[in-house]
């Protein structure tokens, strides 16, 4: 399956799942991919006491580490009600940091002037990472790598 084809699938089993658990309204939803080519989604956990929420994408990376598969790419969108286009979220830097677990190479889908479809590494979209500071074997214990 080519990048293009990847990236497309994410998309739509996002859209897909924000239509379904929020037919009105606003909606959001993530979808992690694996090496194994599997995907997961999840959605963010809503509560009244805001420091409670996780992010939308944690869900997704949850299931990924509970089958101990590598992620490989991670896709968050967003809409403001039903009848507005979609948004792609880059993801925070407690989500960069979650992701890069996995290794910069996770490709992530990134915000765009244009509200395209783009993605890149971790390592692209934080070039100066703190871990950059560390020698490799010292950071290993810390990722599946």
């Amino acid at each position: 399956m080519s990048e293009k084809d990847i990236q497309q699938k994410m998309a739509a089993l996002a859209r897909a799942l924000i239509e379904k658990r929020y037919p009105v309204g606003w909606g959001g939803a993530a979808v992690i991919r694996t090496a194994e080519d599997h995907y997961f989604t999840s959605v963010a956990i809503e509560t009244a006491n805001s420091s409670a929420i996780l992010c939308i994408e944690v869900g997704a990376m949850c299931e990924a580490h509970k089958v101990n598969e590598k992620v490989t790419h991670c896709l968050c969108l967003v809409r403001d009600d039903e009848t507005s286009p979609y948004k792609v979220l880059s993801p925070c830097g407690i989500c960069q940091e979650r992701l890069r677990y996995w290794g910069g190479d996770v490709q992530v889908g990134v915000t765009t002037a244009s509200g395209g479809l783009k993605f890149v590494t971790l390592d692209e979209l934080q070039p100066y990472h703190w871990s950059g500071a560390y020698p490799p074997e010292e950071l290993e214990h810390f990722s599946p790598n």
